[in-house]
Order: structure tokens, then C-alpha cells, then sequence
């Protein structure tokens, strides 16, 4: 096997030259960085991680955490990690909490004794355990995507995290269906403890004040952020004596079951109750009609995750802070609306339109600073 001394007798540089080519520790002349490259290539050298993480203490890998990685939008999320990740030379180790308290902390701890560099993290509805493991080792985290009210002593901020803005699309939603003339709008919400949750539903509230329409208990349901549950709250908010006109989703799996209750009772969408969902999904504009959406930056809050990372591994020391991303509001048919691509709203149904075509969106927010 070809050793770093070879690379360097090759290319006719100093084995130093060669370990900050490869490891990116010094800047080196665009020639010389090439004829180190060509050199690798042809010797088929590869770099000895092991080796090098027992000099340096760094294995140049990072640890994921999220649960539900078989959902879109992680799977999006997840991809703008791998991507960011991999640009920045680390590998990555993932994991499924399964939004388990006790599991999550588990999944960490392992991860951490694989000497990951730092880990990124979508915590569960009760993450004490883990923000406990997390600072008793001081490992290097950042919280995605649900953020975790846990401020240090002096009332800072403990943790970098990366989320979607939550609240005003929410609201967003509940105004747009006002504007319809919907006076009786349903939502159902996530799984109670989570931030997204917590942040929509402040959102649907807000959206409904600003409506000037009052707030109705029995409008909420929480449908666990998963299929089944929301098929079955769905179903709740449609035996009210008076049920909803419109209906809020929290997010994508939770459309589906929607969509599996609407269709169980054989309401039409947007004929009998109008539907907009929280996430877009690859599926939301083949079904007919087409769903109106927020649109999460899944890929981007992914990427910005792994630039927090790297920078706090490069600065231990910086201010903890939170980055939120801007959500689109994704215009279709569910809503009621005509279809903004000109041709007539279908009439409901739950399988796939035979034609999708492309629905214009609009940035909600601008705050992609720290916050």
C-alpha cells in the first residue's frame, strides 16, 4: 500500500507538503497542490483516518441524530448534511432516536464513544437526558430543525441550533383561508413537547387573531406528527357538531392521514373542506387537487447545521446562537383557489394528477441571520 512518503517522492515535494494538501493545514501553491493530487491518484494512496485522529484527536467525523429519517423532508435534510459534510472532508455517522427520550440519549453516548467530532441533533419532546450527556462531556452539538429551551447560567444560550421559522407561515396559512371566507378553521398540530409544534400553534393562533376570528379548543387536535394519529384527530375534528371548513395540517405525514380521513368520509378537497399543509413534499403537487404548502428550506438548514458545527469546532469558545431559515408559501388548489398555472381545479380525489406542472412560491421571511 502506497505510504505519504511515496506521494511525496512522486511528486517531488516534502512529505509536509503532502499532509497539508491532504489536510487542508496550510495553504499550498496551486501546482504544487495538483502535482500532490496527481500523485495521489496514480499511487492510489489513501489517507490512514485511524492513524491520524490518534495524532490529532479528530476523527473528522460528525454524528446525526434525527428520527424519522425515512420522512421527506429528513431525507432532505439529511442530504444537505452528507453534502455540506463531505465538501468539508468529514464523514458521517447517522442514527434514529425514534423520538425516545431514553433511546436518544443511548444513540448519543454510542455515537460519541465512535469519537465523532461534534454531532448534529433533532431532539426529542423530552431531551433532558440528553442535554445532561451532551453537557457533562461537553461534546460540540447542534440542535436541528426543533429547538431546546435550555440557557446556561448566566441565561445565555447553550447551544447552537438551525430551524425553519415556524410561526409567521403558520399564521400564513390561517390568514390565506380567512381571506377565503373561512370562518371555522382546524388544525392539526404536532406531537406536544416539540418546539415546531409549539411554534404552530402560536402561529394558528396568531393567524386567527389577526383574522379577527376567536379561538375554538375544540378546533385543535394534536395528531403525534405521524400518519395515524392525524387520520384519527382528523376524524375527531370531523364528528364536531360543527366541524371545520378548512383544515391546517402540521406537517406532511400528518397531510397524508388527513388526506386518508378526508377520503374515508367521503369529503372532497377542496369542495367540502379546504387543506393546506405545513411542508412540501415531492407527492404535494401530483395529487389533484394539488396541495397548497410552506416550503421548508429542508437541504439549506441541513448545510447551515454543518457550517454552525465547523464553526464552533473552530471557536469552542464563540456565543452560542440560533439561525432561522425562511420558509415559501407555495400556492395551489387545495386551498380553493383557482390553479395559479391557469387550468381549472380538478375535481378531488386521492390519487396522482396525470400532468403537474410547476406552482409559483413566495419567501415568507428574511431571517436567515442568527437570532
Amino acid at each position: 500500500m502506497p505510504t505519504m512518503a511515496d506521494v511525496a517522492r512522486s511528486a517531488g515535494v516534502s512529505v509536509a507538503t503532502v499532509s497539508h494538501v491532504l489536510n487542508g493545514t496550510r495553504p499550498v501553491l496551486p501546482h504544487t497542490r495538483q502535482a500532490v493530487l496527481d500523485a495521489v491518484e496514480e499511487l492510489g494512496y489513501t489517507t490512514n483516518t485511524l492513524a491520524r485522529s490518534l495524532v490529532t484527536s479528530r476523527t473528522r467525523s460528525i454524528g446525526l441524530a434525527v428520527s424519522a429519517i425515512s420522512n421527506p423532508y429528513f431525507t432532505e435534510i439529511l442530504q444537505g448534511v452528507e453534502a455540506a459534510a463531505l465538501e468539508a472532508g468529514y464523514s458521517l455517522l447517522i442514527a434514529d432516536p425514534h423520538d425516545e427520550p431514553e433511546h436518544e440519549r443511548k444513540v448519543v453516548q454510542l455515537l460519541h464513544e465512535r469519537r465523532v467530532d461534534g454531532m448534529i441533533i433533532a431532539p426529542s419532546p423530552e431531551p433532558r437526558g440528553l442535554l445532561a450527556y451532551l453537557g457533562r462531556h461537553s461534546v460540540p452539538a447542534v440542535f436541528l430543525d426543533r429547538l431546546v429551551d435550555a440557557p446556561a447560567a448566566d441565561g445565555s444560550a447553550r447551544f447552537d441550533q438551525v430551524c425553519a421559522d415556524n410561526a409567521e407561515p403558520t399564521s400564513r396559512l390561517v390568514t390565506h383561508l380567512a381571506e377565503l371566507g373561512h370562518k371555522r378553521i382546524g388544525l392539526v398540530a404536532g406531537l406536544p413537547g416539540l418546539s415546531t409544534t409549539t411554534e404552530r400553534i402560536m402561529g394558528y393562533r396568531n393567524g386567527l387573531a389577526f383574522a379577527g376570528l376567536p379561538y375554538d379548543e375544540r378546533l385543535l387536535v394534536h395528531g403525534a406528527s405521524e400518519s395515524a394519529g392525524a387520520e384519527q384527530a382528523t376524524a375527531d375534528l370531523l364528528s364536531l357538531g360543527a366541524p371545520p371548513t378548512a383544515l391546517v395540517t402540521g406537517n406532511n405525514a400528518m397531510t397524508i392521514g388527513a388526506l386518508r380521513a378526508l377520503r374515508a368520509r367521503g369529503r372532497s378537497v377542496p369542495g367540502d373542506i379546504a387543506l393546506c399543509c405545513f411542508d412540501d413534499f415531492a407527492w404535494a403537487d401530483l395529487f389533484t387537487p394539488r396541495l397548497t404548502a410552506i416550503a421548508q428550506p429542508s437541504k439549506d438548514i441541513g448545510a447551515r447545521a454543518v457550517r454552525v458545527l465547523l464553526e464552533r469546532l473552530a471557536e469552542p469558545d464563540r456565543p452560542a446562537r440560533t439561525v432561522r431559515l425562511p420558509c415559501a408559501f407555495v400556492h395551489r388548489t387545495s386551498c380553493g383557489c383557482p390553479d395559479p398555472s391557469g387550468s381549472p381545479s380538478a375535481s378531488p380525489s386521492d390519487g396522482p394528477s396525470e400532468s403537474p406542472s410547476e406552482s409559483p412560491s413566495e419567501n415568507l421571511s428574511e431571517r436567515g441571520t442568527p437570532s
